[in-house]
């Protein structure tokens, strides 16, 4: 951060050009409060001043934003700011608490409890940077206090489960994911991502290549061997070898798609997680194990 950059200010306007930019981005940073009003509302008149004082009382713990319905319509009509005054707060991009109508200080402060982080949310934004600064000895330690203040706290488990896979302890770090529930879009897809990843490094042979090419001599010659063609598809995955494992693994479950539990099958929706949806392979096994499966 730029330590010559303005300090945003805690109360601000907004309207339906700057939305997107000054509110869901920024609440990526800090909650944001936003009040929908019109210069006609009675109750805005009272709520507002309310709202605008304890933005200015918290010290930068969250900002107040202030749409005047009447200049910000695209804003009212998308958000259903039917009616007003209404006060939505936002995190990490998202509403995630709202509430209609002039409420007394006491329902206000409860309204802000609610979206103001946590102890544990402080805890695991703390880990989180540290793990991204290179730190993760320092970043454990604060993750589990996270975890003792919030019991599944869902950044904090990803984070720790990060700290343990980087410190090759696989089966500990799926098994801080497994706990993840009730998290938003963005830590699950993280979430699903990072235990695909793990998935398809545990299961591969150790040595990587050195050991797919021992696999592929003993393939050819049994090629009826479903474990072996697992285990190079498995490994030559771990390697990164992407599209010859999606062949090996297609050709078990051609052979049997219930071989070994399903794992050539679900060993592919890893690969297909890691890779994306857009990327060419994805889109041509995908189809190849849907035509497979279903013929």
């Amino acid at each position: 951060m730029d330590p010559h950059a303005a300090t945003p200010p805690v109360v601000f306007d907004v309207g339906d050009e700057g939305f997107v930019t000054d509110v869901l981005e920024a609440s990526r940073q800090v909650p944001i409060v936003v009040d929908f009003w019109a210069p006609w509302c009675g109750p805005c008149k009272a709520l507002g001043p309310l709202l605008e004082r304890l933005a200015r009382e918290s010290g930068g713990a969250f900002r107040l934003a202030k749409v005047n319905v009447d200049e910000a319509p695209q804003v009212a009509a998308q958000l259903q700011a039917r009616s007003i005054p209404l006060v939505m707060g936002f995190r990490d991009g998202r509403a995630v608490a709202e509430f209609v109508g002039a409420q007394p200080e006491s329902a206000v402060r409860q309204f802000l409890a609610k979206l103001l982080p946590s102890e544990a949310d402080q805890l695991a934004t703390e880990g989180a940077d540290l793990l991204t600064g290179g730190q993760p000895e320092a970043a454990e330690p604060r993750f589990r206090a996270a975890l003792a203040a919030q019991d599944r706290h869902p950044r904090a488990l990803l984070g720790l489960a990060r700290v343990l896979a980087d410190r090759g302890e696989a089966e500990a770090a799926l098994a801080e994911l497994d706990q993840l529930t009730l998290a938003d879009p963005d830590v699950e897809h993280e979430a699903e991502h990072l235990a695909a990843e793990i998935r398809t490094q545990i299961h591969g042979p150790g040595d990587g290549i050195a050991d797919t090419a021992a696999l592929q001599a003993k393939l050819d010659t049994n090629p009826d061997d479903l474990a072996v063609r697992l285990d190079l598809g498995r490994g030559l995955a771990a390697a990164h070898d992407y599209e010859p494992a999606f062949e090996a693994l297609l050709e078990v479950i051609r052979r049997d798609p219930d071989f070994a539990d399903q794992a050539a099958r679900k060993t592919m929706l890893d690969l297909f997680e890691l890779l994306g949806n857009e990327h060419d392979l994805t889109h041509h096994y995908r189809a190849a194990l849907a035509r497979t499966l279903f013929r």
